[in-house]
């Protein structure tokens, strides 16, 4: 079973204006027009052909004379990195949206898009939840080549809840496993890439669920200490919903897969790439969409709370967190004791898209602070953590604004909004420009008649 579809979400004409990295082909597949087409502009005197060919001399000409300016972006990294992961909480960076950071943005969100397009989805297939390719030729098979890392362990995920969109079995008797799922992996920056950020990277990337947002009614369960399931914390009120916290910690021990929890297979990974780069200049940084920012946010705060970002020489390594499209995931005391261990994250989320409203519909941040202080006891008051980015495909002219509600919650859609984000102030100049001109023309065509 394949990712969902985005076509209903895009229009059938292509960005001319994309100011970074290019998305994955299935981006660039031109679409049929649909109702909801916008014509950009019309000319009764050229033929379509003619259109279209001037059209793509002007996209072309933009990309190669906006190119060096990229790289003159990119060769800020070294020096920005620190700002990029949240130093002074992404201040002046997300409006207006700073190039560099957009590009950064994108680039963990195609590492958590691979999670997507290497999950074998396949019931008739004997690795159904598995990972389709080895770890050695993961981004390679996944046509990702450049992306600079190299995964060093696949994550596997077991659970008692019932969570039928993110645990996938084959209905063959001989599967690979009873218990286990491909939950996502582990990859650091190679040489080259560590030059170019500035900085040796660790990525972890958590897998999501996939078509259906079912999920959000099975995990709304209730909130539960952090530390009922064996992650430290001195503050038995900071609490996480049960659902996302059995998920992080339970395990089979029948199984070889999930001998070890999730959790255990994070710190322990974390921990021995940490000794292998002890010498160098380090950063943590953990990405996800959907169910799998619930993961990275737990992960997040399990890697800072037990201490497993500190190198021997007392050196404290940052921990960053690019969510997509995430549920709130604990408390306030969650959320304040997450800020206090310096965990920077960064929610990138669409305006429409239902799953960050929940859990926590009805007690949650945007309340009072006396009404959630009353309310902070209660099993269903919610808080969301760290500085969101909040995005509108109903204002984007290259998105569908009548998409429905498991589209406003696609990954693929989100990055091609994130992409375009900053291109439609200067689609909205380019037309003003255009109308301001017309206008002119005819006020001189007028004093000319009159003339």
């Amino acid at each position: 079973m394949a990712a969902p579809s985005i076509s209903n979400m895009f229009f059938s004409f292509p960005n001319p204006h994309k100011l970074t990295f290019p998305l994955p082909s299935k981006f660039q597949t031109p679409l049929r027009p649909t109702q909801n087409s916008i014509k950009l502009a019309t000319c009764q005197n050229s033929s379509i052909s003619t259109a279209r060919e001037q059209e793509h001399h002007e996209a072309t000409t933009h990309r190669n004379n906006y190119k060096p300016k990229l790289e003159d972006h990119l060769k800020r990294l070294p020096e920005a990195w620190r700002e990029i992961q949240g130093e002074n909480d992404w201040v002046g960076l997300l409006e207006p949206m700073d190039p560099l950071m957009r590009m950064e943005m994108i680039r963990y969100g195609e590492m958590a898009q691979a999670c997507y397009d290497a999950f074998d989805f396949d019931p008739f297939s004997k690795y159904c939840g598995s990972c389709r390719f080895t770890p050695r030729n993961f981004f390679s098979s996944l046509e990702m080549p450049r992306v600079g890392y190299t995964v060093t362990r696949y994550l596997y995920a077991t659970a008692n809840i019932n969570l039928p969109n993110f645990f996938k079995h084959s209905r063959w008797s001989k599967m690979w496993s009873k218990n286990a799922n491909w939950a996502g992996y582990v990859a650091v920056s190679d040489h080259a890439m560590t030059a170019r950020l500035g900085r040796r990277d660790i990525t972890i990337a958590w897998r999501g669920t996939v078509t259906c947002l079912e999920w959000v009614a099975d995990l709304m369960d209730f909130l539960k200490p952090i530390s009922s399931n064996g992650i430290p914390c001195p503050d038995e009120t900071v609490k996480v919903e049960s659902g996302f916290l059995e998920l992080y910690t339970d395990k089979e021990e029948s199984c070889s897969y999930c001998k070890f929890s999730a959790r255990e297979q994070v710190l322990t990974e974390v921990k021995r790439l940490l000794e292998i780069y002890k010498d160098e200049e380090v950063s943590i940084t953990i990405t996800g969409h959907s169910l799998g920012s619930a993961l990275a946010i737990l992960s997040a705060y399990d890697i800072a709370e037990t201490g497993v970002n500190v190198m021997r020489d007392s050196r404290g390594v940052g921990v960053t967190v690019m969510s997509f499209s995430g549920p709130r995931v604990g408390n306030v005391r969650f959320k304040e004791r997450l800020e206090r261990l310096g965990v920077k994250v960064l929610r990138v989320v669409n305006k429409h898209d239902v799953v960050p409203k929940a859990p926590g519909f009805l007690f949650n941040e945007h309340l009072p602070a006396a009404v959630m202080k009353v309310a902070e006891k209660l099993p269903w008051s919610y808080s969301h953590v760290g500085v969101e980015l909040e995005l509108d495909h109903r204002k984007s002219p290259f998105l569908n604004p009548n998409a429905d509600a498991v589209c406003a919650h696609n990954l693929e859609g989100l990055l091609h909004l994130l992409d375009g984000s900053v291109s439609t102030p200067f689609i909205s100049f380019a037309i003003f420009f255009c109308l301001t001109a017309c206008i002119y023309v005819l006020y001189m065509y007028q004093i000319i008649i009159l003339w």
